[in-house]
């Protein structure tokens, strides 16, 4: 680690920081457990907060404490907790991203009781943000890290097989302070770059993909019953083509002419995360030629 830290610019720890990550759950239990098998040697706690409803107010199971004991590889470390149901009332498009905010509350109050102390990380990230070991192992070791960063990580949608840009950033490693608040907003002007990977829609089954397209803050981009349609999503899938027929409001004209058509396919398992690969055959679904999925 000496030499790693010393080119990234830092110095080195005489003993290594403690991290926690901390996640908000939905219903990725696949993705999820891809990410405590390939961080569980690296991280401390894992701290995961889950709600019996969607952002969007669809009630949901408790999909993580139901399959509880899949996770018992990582037990020790696990601190959870469930947030109750909120009640929403029709009307404002915007009350997703209030209720939403609200759950990130709730998982500051549970960072709060997981033990976390001054100068230990926290990696704040969707679950299915997964930053790579070598990322952790520098966050532990490095004296002179920023006090907050964004992880640069490379984005993959359904699986990956579908690679598609370098442009997710959203998720943050920080040193903790008693003002340090959960966020997945812009926080710094810092990125560790190539930290780690982001594999969105990344399910097993097409229910899955269905309950997410309803129940995610951006739900409003689901414009009729007919994109639900489980021959349209396979299709979508297999083709690396849009499950919402848009792209998304943030990208510039430059970017759109790059991002139109279907996403190139990549037959490549090479700096993939190391658990998804001994378990390749559990997880085929989310490696190249594995497209087809269960209804």
């Amino acid at each position: 680690m000496p030499q790693l830290c010393r080119l990234h610019g830092w110095g080195i720890l005489p003993t290594p920081r403690r991290v926690f990550d901390a996640v908000l759950f939905s219903n990725e239990l696949d993705i999820l457990e891809i990410r405590y098998g390939e961080l569980l040697p690296h991280v401390d706690r894992f701290v995961i907060l889950e709600a019996n409803a969607t952002f969007t107010g669809i009630p949901k199971s408790l999909s993580f404490l139901k399959n509880i004991n899949r996770f018992a590889f990582a037990g020790s470390k696990i601190v959870y907790d469930m947030l109750p149901v909120i009640e929403l009332d029709p009307g404002s498009r915007r009350q997703p991203f209030h209720v939403e905010a609200g759950h990130r509350r709730a998982l500051n109050m549970l960072l709060r009781r997981s033990g976390i102390a001054a100068g230990d990380v926290l990696i704040m990230a969707d679950a299915d943000e997964i930053p790579s070991p070598e990322t952790v192992q520098l966050l532990k070791w490095c004296d002179g890290i920023p006090q907050v960063m964004h992880l640069e990580l490379k984005n993959y949608m359904y699986s990956f097989e579908f690679p598609v840009d370098y442009n997710s950033w959203r998720a943050t490693a920080h040193v903790f302070t008693e003002h340090t608040l959960y966020r997945h907003s812009r926080q710094s002007n810092l990125m560790l770059a190539d930290a780690g990977w982001h594999c969105s829609f990344c399910f097993k089954d097409i229910k899955e993909f269905a309950f997410k397209m309803k129940a995610y803050s951006h739900a409003d981009r689901v414009k009729q019953d007919s994109f639900l349609n489980p021959d349209r999503i396979q299709r979508v899938i297999c083709n690396g083509e849009d499950l919402f027929d848009m792209l998304p409001e943030e990208y510039t004209f430059r970017d759109l002419f790059k991002k139109m058509g279907p996403i190139p396919k990549s037959g490549s398992a090479v700096h993939l995360p190391s658990y998804l690969i001994k378990n390749a055959e559990k997880f085929k679904f989310l490696l190249p030629g594995g497209c087809l999925r269960s209804g």
